[in-house]
Parts: C-alpha cells; sequence; structure tokens
C-alpha cells in the first residue's frame, strides 16, 4: 500500500532530509586522497550525534555501519573500513537517517581528486538521469515514467542502468512501496498522486548492466568491473513540479 502523507508530515520529512544533505555536505567539504571509506563514517555518525539523528542503516537486517561507501566498480551496499581511497577514485556514499520519527535518504557519487574522462561523464551522467527522473515524479504521472526517465537518458550516453536495485517509497520506514524500478516502459504502474514521497536513485554502470554479491554478503560489484555511479535524492510529489527533501 502506498502511503500519502499529510503536509506536516512532509514537514517532518523535510526536517530529516536537511540532515542527510548537512552530512553530506560534511562528506564534500572532507574527501581527498588518503581518508579511509571508515573516516567518512565516523564523520556521518558523530554529526548524527551532535544532531539527534539516528542512521537508517546501521543495524538495518544487520548492517554494520552508519553509512555505504561504495568505490569505483562497487554499486551500491559497501561498507566503511580501512580502505584508503586514492588519487582518482570515486566514491558513492549513502547516507539515511531518522529524525522526529521520520527517514530521509540521500546518495552521491564524489570525485576523489582528479577523475578519468570515463569517470566524469559517468557522474555527470547518472546525475543528470536522477534530475530527469525527478521531473517526472509529479501529480498525474505514472510511476514507469520515472524509471523510463533514467533508462533513455544514460542508454543515450552508452552507459547501463542496473536493474537488481530499485528506489523505493519512503516515510515512517526507510523502504515503502512502491518500488521504483530505473528502466521501463513509460505510462505504467500506479498514478503518482500528491503526498507520495520517493526515493529515487539511479544505479548506472559504465559497462554492462549485471552484478554481483561479495562474500560479505552485502556488497555488490559490476560483474564486469566496469565503474558504477549512485545518485539518490528524497521527493514529495507535487502538482506540477516535484519537491526536493534532501537538501540543505
Amino acid at each position: 500500500m502506498i502511503i500519502l502523507k499529510s503536509e506536516s508530515e512532509i514537514a517532518a520529512m523535510r526536517k530529516a532530509g536537511r540532515v542527510v544533505a548537512q552530512a553530506h555536505e560534511i562528506v564534500r567539504e572532507r574527501l581527498r586522497p588518503g581518508i579511509t571509506t571508515a573516516d567518512i563514517d565516523r564523520w556521518v555518525a558523530e554529526f548524527f550525534q551532535r544532531v539527534g539523528a539516528v542512521s537508517a542503516f546501521k543495524g538495518y537486517h544487520g548492517y554494520p555501519a552508519h553509512v555505504c561507501t561504495s568505490v569505483n566498480d562497487e554499486v551500491v551496499h559497501g561498507i566503511p573500513g580501512p580502505r584508503v581511497l586514492e588519487e582518482g577514485d570515486i566514491i558513492a556514499v549513502d547516507i539515511g537517517a531518522f529524525v522526529d520519527g521520520f527517514c530521509g535518504d540521500s546518495a552521491w557519487t564524489y570525485p576523489v581528486g582528479q577523475v578519468s574522462e570515463l569517470a566524469q561523464k559517468l557522474l555527470r551522467v547518472t546525475e543528470e538521469s536522477l534530475m530527469k527522473a525527478i521531473e517526472q515524479a509529479v501529480a498525474g504521472n505514472r510511476l514507469s515514467d520515472i524509471g523510463h526517465a533514467v533508462q533513455s537518458h544514460v542508454e543515450a550516453a552508452g552507459f547501463s542502468v542496473v536493474k537488481s536495485f530499485v528506489g523505493h517509497g519512503i516515510g515512517r520506514s526507510m523502504h515503502e512501496a512502491p518500488q521504483i524500478p530505473n528502466f521501463g516502459r513509460p505510462g505504467r504502474g500506479p498514478k503518482l498522486k500528491e503526498g507520495m514521497t520517493l526515493a529515487i536513485e539511479p544505479m548506472v554502470n559504465a559497462g554492462g548492466d549485471d552484478v554481483r554479491i561479495l562474500e560479505d554478503n552485502w556488497t555488490a560489484v559490476t560483474a564486469d568491473g566496469s565503474l558504477s555511479a549512485h545518485f539518490e535524492h528524497t521527493v514529495a510529489v507535487r502538482e506540477g513540479q516535484a519537491e526536493i527533501l534532501t537538501v540543505v
């Protein structure tokens, strides 16, 4: 069942989204070659403690960290640890937080120092696909219009959309109905209504779309070793233009 949110509930989600966006600002400002992925987890954990937020990820089905850090060919759900980031890496940082009972969720893929032209293009196209998807998250459209916007833009650029993972509804729980694939034909699925809140999150590979899961049972990597990027915002469906909730 898709849960429509009241204006007061969306205001609460806006507050959670702002905290997530502020956490991303901390990561963006401090990210550089030589830090570890565990450093990123610590920064976000300390910030959450200061502002009274709770990680949406830590303990979720046993997940051991506060954030997900996915480097280079890692698609999603990379676990922070001793890995040292190097010049030329790209890293997707996925951050979710509960504030006053509501969840915000956002991922961003960052360059570490100077990165290759391919990596630059992958990041640009994936971010663009997210924004094109958000443009479709308006009342009266269909759910599949969101994924179609992602797939069309990504494949036109010569990249592939990961089909094994999807976006999702969000609210009092991190994962609510509906699931939001990043591919498909337009004009299908539930009609979008004012008050729906969605976490839209394209995952895009420079090579093929196949992925495999590592022995930690969390980290998903590209099957062919190609680079992968992940961008995500939490949005509220509105008339005319969606509202992005994971912003400062």
